[in-house]
């Protein structure tokens, strides 16, 4: 069955561009057009239309993005959301709150006419679109591997281990534990990538981590320049402890979460000393990612760490598969997945 798409934007431009984008798909149709959240909100409510994925714009007239998506929060309407943002700082904090407002993901929006036609664009657009829909996105290499089922392959002698689900209600706080500023080659560390809905599912875990948290964590979370500092400053917020951007050369604490800068590859290294350091790196990007998390689990091979500890959230593609299964023949490795219904 065709997907019927809701555009709200305030630039003919842009509703023009994803019109034509989503068009070329014949599995999608355009069924309205908006030019604000006001707009787009009464062809929600009044009109009563059912839409099976709306694109927004952030920055407009009369309703923003943000108010749109307070007010479908506030009226109890779930409906499957990409945002189109701008790489502006501001732009970036409106974004990950969008995310936390219920937004599936977000996209850049194009700086430059020959990138808005560009065919990176259309398909950054159809890949999310077919990932909200559970559709089978043809852009994406049909032969990539499995994520679980490499950590089925590497965890298949592990005791399961089953925890009931609680409902956590995560308010901010403002007061920050004394960071343990000991790291030597027995340093723990939980090394974490996400991708498409990264940012809600980190906010459901991040949050509940003891501010006593006797490791280190680093994550890689497919996002581009502007936008990662925002988000550890939102989990920081929320977080008992420390949440920051990882910056070059700098020491990896006990008790520290560790986010790759956005655009940029991170690296674990080691010093002559034992101590373990964080390395920003410019390397090209693999497969189309940057930051990449299969360089992150590479990069800890070359460590004198013995047991490591992956996380494997939701997300699209096989980021983290090569650079799991290199791990797995030189150290302990044990691998937690989130699961395919959440």
């Amino acid at each position: 069955m065709t997907k019927k798409i809701l555009i709200i934007d305030d630039s003919a431009l842009m509703r023009r561009v994803l019109s034509d984008i989503i068009k070329s798909d014949n599995r999608f149709v355009v069924e309205d057009l908006a030019n604000n959240g006001l707009e787009g909100f009464d062809l929600v409510t009044r009109e009563n239309k059912a839409y099976d994925a709306i694109i927004l714009d952030i920055n407009m007239p009369k309703m923003n993005g943000i108010e749109f998506l307070e007010t479908l929060e506030k009226h109890r309407i779930k409906t499957k959301v990409i945002v189109v943002s701008t790489i502006a700082k501001e732009g970036a904090k409106e974004t990950i709150r969008a995310l936390e407002l219920g937004a599936f993901d977000f996209i850049t929006k194009p700086e430059s006419l020959y990138e808005v036609k560009s065919s990176s664009f259309k398909n950054r657009i159809l890949k999310c679109l077919c990932a909200a829909l559970s559709l089978e996105n043809e852009v994406i290499d049909e032969e990539i591997v499995s994520v679980r089922q490499v950590i089925r392959e590497i965890n298949k002698e592990k005791k399961a281990v089953t925890t009931e689900k609680k409902e956590t209600v995560i308010q901010p706080r403002t007061m920050k534990p004394r960071v343990n500023t000991t790291t030597t080659q027995n340093h723990k560390i939980v090394a974490l990538a996400c991708s498409t809905g990264g940012p809600k599912a980190l906010q459901s875990v991040i949050p509940l981590l003891p501010k006593n948290m006797d490791c280190s964590i680093l994550i890689v979370q497919h996002m581009p320049a502007g936008f990662t500092k925002s988000l550890a400053v939102r989990l920081n917020e929320l977080s008992q402890v420390l949440v920051k951007e990882a910056e070059d050369g700098e020491d990896v604490l006990k008790g520290v979460v560790y986010i790759a800068k956005g655009g940029k590859h991170m690296k674990l290294v080691q010093g002559a000393d034992g101590k373990m350091k964080i390395a920003i790196t410019d390397e090209p990007a693999r497969l189309g990612l940057k930051p990449c998390a299969d360089i992150m689990y590479e990069s800890i091979v070359e460590t004198s760490l013995e047991e490591v500890t992956c996380v494997v959230l939701t997300g699209m593609g096989a980021d983290g598969t090569k650079g799991i299964k290199l791990l797995k023949e030189k150290k302990d490795v044990y691998v937690i997945a989130q699961d395919e219904e959440s």
